[in-house]
């Protein structure tokens, strides 16, 4: 099971083979996100340069201008006299990444119109999908519910993919880290999570018969189920900070 404990920074030493010998920013930028995509990193987290530094063995500099391209990702933000933080989202934030959600995601599917055996590129990205929907039915029976997330957001990032667009798949990267932060609001994570598995399974199946429309409008369903349910929990914990703040 994850744990977005506040030892994370420590993990980042594995990810250092990652860099090659020139460690730039787009690079500590990804590792960075990759964290925040599987979870690994809670909201409001304060981000040490020391710590991170030290794990990734690349320079302040380097650190700092990475810390900038997220933040222009909307996934950190620095506090003045305080540090680097990463982004609590707002229900705003919720509504616009769905907004977006739909645009690129319904957009891929229905670029499916034959049945992946007849397509070796198309294939490939099918299995991708097929992969992601058992690594979640496995999570999901050993209980690791923060793994299903993970695997929820490989699924999503297939399903973009479909489209064959190295500029669709960047942005959905960026898109599934900030999501990701969404998601931690969702307590229990099983209630979120379960019945999104059978969709999952559901949608891949259309894409590999090359049922892209049908595909496509099931995902809409999906979606819009989805977004009620985060704004919801949103606007929850809203209200209780609010009653906290003023006690």
């Amino acid at each position: 099971m994850v744990d977005p404990s506040p030892n994370w920074a420590v993990d980042l030493s594995s990810a250092r083979h990652s860099l090659g010998r020139t460690s730039t920013a787009e690079r500590v930028a990804d590792i960075l996100r990759t964290h925040l995509i599987e979870g690994r990193v809670l909201p409001r987290t304060r981000l040490s340069e020391d710590a991170i530094a030290v794990a990734l063995e690349v320079s302040r500099n380097t650190l700092r201008e990475a810390f900038r391209l997220l933040s222009h990702e909307r996934l950190l933000v620095h506090e003045l006299n305080r540090g680097v933080f990463v982004r609590k989202l707002s229900v705003e934030d919720v509504i616009d990444i769905y907004r977006l959600r739909r645009i690129l995601e319904v957009a891929a599917l229905r670029c499916v119109t034959s049945p992946s055996t007849r397509d070796g590129r198309r294939s490939s990205k099918s299995a991708d999908l097929r992969s992601a929907v058992t690594v979640g039915k496995e999570a999901a029976d050993r209980g690791d519910w923060p793994g299903v997330g993970t695997a929820n957001m490989h699924f999503h990032r297939s399903v973009a993919a479909l489209a064959n667009s190295v500029r669709v798949d960047e942005l959905m990267s960026r898109l599934l880290a900030e999501l990701r932060l969404v998601f931690h609001v969702m307590v229990p994570l099983r209630q979120f999570h379960e019945p999104y598995l059978a969709d999952n399974d559901r949608i891949a199946t259309l894409v590999e018969a090359g049922e892209g429309e049908r595909a496509g409008e099931a995902l809409l369903d999906y979606l819009e189920r989805a977004e009620r349910q985060l704004i919801v929990a949103y606007s929850k914990a809203n209200r209780q900070s609010e009653v906290l703040i003023s006690r």
